[in-house]
């Protein structure tokens, strides 16, 4: 009998110590806010210039006279073949099936010339905007949105950009490049664009 008692009294004071481990365990800790990422433009984001002159600019991969790499840059800081129209970088947007986000064949020359960019210029960030026609529910074309930009930024990663060097954002329905109802405005509507920070 005695035996029993010291084996129960054992057993809650096993069972008293392990509540208060996890008591102890789930003490409160004070909430902190949620960080809050600030989207204005400041100087920090703009591409350095260092080592260059004031409006002059170098051969991408030139060594300036300060012994940094130079890249060619214009007034916005930013290559020149950015806004070049027979540059492969001049084309911004990635088209979409009706319901897909799968990139396409035809546009992974266009993916990977903006790959190769990021890949060459570290500093350099964008932000793939994903949109949708006007068919579904908001919510079902917003989420849409963020597949279709999550998709590209998913193949630039397995190309080596930095994925720290891609934000995506969804717009879903919210900005169409042609507002008719039509099937080739659907399939205008339905892309991902590909925006530059700091343009």
């Amino acid at each position: 009998m005695q035996q029993s008692f010291v084996k129960r009294s054992l057993w809650a004071s096993v069972v008293t110590a392990g509540a208060l481990a996890l008591l102890a365990g789930c003490s409160s800790t004070p909430e902190q806010a949620a960080p809050v990422e600030n989207r204005t433009a400041t100087t920090a984001q703009q591409p350095s210039t260092q080592g260059l002159q004031q409006g002059t600019t170098t051969s991408p991969g030139a060594v300036t006279s300060a012994g940094t790499v130079g890249q060619a840059t214009d007034a916005s800081g930013l290559d020149p073949a950015l806004r070049d129209p027979s540059s492969p970088l001049s084309k911004r947007s990635i088209f979409f099936d009706y319901d897909s986000f799968v990139v396409k064949d035809d546009y992974k020359a266009t993916v990977e010339a903006h790959a190769a960019y990021l890949k060459r210029t570290p500093r350099a960030r964008i932000v793939v905007e994903g949109n949708t026609d006007e068919r579904g529910s908001r919510e079902y074309n917003l989420a849409l949105g963020q597949k279709r930009s999550e998709a590209v930024k998913r193949v630039m990663a397995l190309l080596g950009v930095n994925e720290a060097q891609v934000e995506t954002v969804s717009f879903g329905e919210e900005k169409p490049r042609n507002s008719a109802s039509t099937e080739s405005a659907f399939a205008e509507n339905r892309r991902a664009d590909i925006r530059y920070v700091g343009e």
